[in-house]
């Protein structure tokens, strides 16, 4: 293939062929895939090499949290390539020194340091090796809502069905349920969120007992869970999961891959619980997603472990010049756009939204959403909850939907029967209301469904 060959245009159509004959995607069956040509970005819009626009209402990955295009960060990382485009591992770079002291101030409490990955996935499997290690046990707490990752012991910590392909995976792994107060089987009706807590807490008590907890190395979580419905948990839960591994002496190792740097309103989400854990992994909006990074910050105690002792673990691409580049623009860019406020400001728009949406739409059984992290979850009756898509599967109206949502230039995530919502951080409240006219007028196809 010649240089201009290489660089010449593309059709739509000649996009869409190639990627689909020379690349595997993931999470799909390969024969029933429709990829949209994606060409650019800017703000919360990207567009197809047909020229849509569309409005990108999942930050693609729920990662792009700055919005598409932003030129600081692009002019950043053009800056570090002409400085040094590759340190190895061992090397001490000006970015790696700059990235880690900024984190450093981010982060809550004592977790001063960091390892640092291409992704989540990486970051909490070297979270799961730390613990290990450091502790010197060997069981791993995890919930049945949950994703953490699609390598080998990321996946195992996993609870959502994609494990299952993947199993049998690393031994050592024990399950709870989640706080997820709308299909708990511990929720009462009229529970005060104090009660639930309560139950949840207590249960996951009585599994340490059955378990021992001198075998238990940590309690893992994703402070409010993503994929898996976006489930935000009640006042007193996390503070009385701190209490639990305080007094069993278990980490608490908070996933913060989806649900850290700003997508709650806050840098990292376990702050509107004042909660400190002995971990927290991060990626995605380290970035958003301009180049690959993540992370496992860590307290002061655990790092000092490793002062006489070996860490095992390493990447060749650890602390990677152009990734931390990317990150300390766009962190900086969060700093000088007031993103926390921003999001909180915006946050509140969206629950009021997601109020309306609730109370126009019958199909709409509840709705959920911190800062900008959001869903509607979706169902064919209120009364029993009936799921409009079932567990782990999909249906003609949420296909439909959808495929609605995609026409009308809407880029959303639907998974089973949830809708989420996750914008860009930087979107307007003009844009967000115009964004949930269009979700309105599409939501009449759930709530056709519940009239048949």
């Amino acid at each position: 293939m010649t240089t201009a060959e290489a660089t010449a245009p593309m059709t739509a159509e000649e996009i869409v062929s190639l990627t689909k004959r020379h690349n595997i995607f993931s999470w799909s069956a390969q024969g029933s895939l429709n990829p949209i040509p994606m060409v650019r970005g800017e703000g919360i819009y990207f567009w197809d090499a047909n020229g849509k626009r569309y409005v990108d209402m999942n930050s693609q990955l729920m990662c792009v949290n700055i919005g598409h295009g932003d030129r600081r960060v692009i002019d950043a990382i053009k800056r570090q390539a002409d400085e040094l485009v590759y340190a190895g591992p061992g090397m001490a770079s000006p970015v790696r020194a700059r990235v880690g002291r900024m984190l450093a101030d981010l982060t809550p409490g004592d977790l001063n340091r960091f390892f640092f990955t291409l992704g989540g996935a990486e970051a909490n499997e070297n979270a799961i090796r730390i613990a290990r290690m450091v502790s010197g046990r060997q069981k791993i707490m995890v919930r049945y809502r949950s994703y953490h990752g699609a390598t080998a012991g990321a996946i195992s910590l996993t609870g959502d069905p994609r494990r299952w392909a993947n199993e049998p995976g690393i031994p050592g792994v024990v399950r709870f349920f989640d706080p997820y107060k709308y299909r708990s089987h511990l929720y009462r009706e009229g529970d005060s969120d104090a009660v639930f807590t309560r139950k949840c807490l207590d249960e996951i008590e009585e599994i340490l007992t059955y378990e021992g907890p001198h075998t238990v190395a940590a309690i893992f979580i994703e402070t409010v869970t993503g994929t898996n419905g976006l489930i935000v948990p009640p006042d007193g839960y996390l503070q009385g999961l701190r209490e639990i591994c305080d007094r069993h002496g278990i980490f608490l190792v908070c996933d913060e891959v989806m649900c850290g740097l700003g997508r709650t309103g806050r840098w990292f989400a376990v702050d509107h619980w004042n909660v400190v854990p002995d971990m927290i992994t991060m990626a995605k909006g380290l970035t958003s997603a301009y180049l690959p990074l993540g992370a496992v910050a860590v307290s002061d105690r655990i790092a000092s472990y490793f002062d006489k002792n070996v860490f095992y673990g390493g990447l060749t691409y650890n602390a990677h010049p152009m990734s931390l580049a990317a990150a300390e623009a766009c962190i900086q860019v969060m700093l000088e756009d007031d993103t926390m406020n921003h999001t909180q400001r915006m946050g509140r728009v969206l629950a009021e939204l997601h109020a309306g949406m609730k109370e126009k739409h019958p199909s709409v059984g509840d709705v959920r959403s911190i800062g900008l992290f959001g869903v509607l979850e979706l169902v064919r009756n209120r009364r029993t909850r009936e799921p409009m898509a079932p567990f782990n599967g999909t249906s003609t109206e949420m296909q439909k939907l959808g495929a609605y949502l995609r026409e009308q230039g809407m880029y959303v995530f639907i998974n089973w029967n949830n809708l989420f919502t996750n914008p860009p951080l930087c979107i307007t409240e003009d844009q967000l209301r115009q964004s949930f006219a269009v979700i309105d007028k599409a939501l009449e196809i759930t709530d056709a469904a519940m009239a048949s």
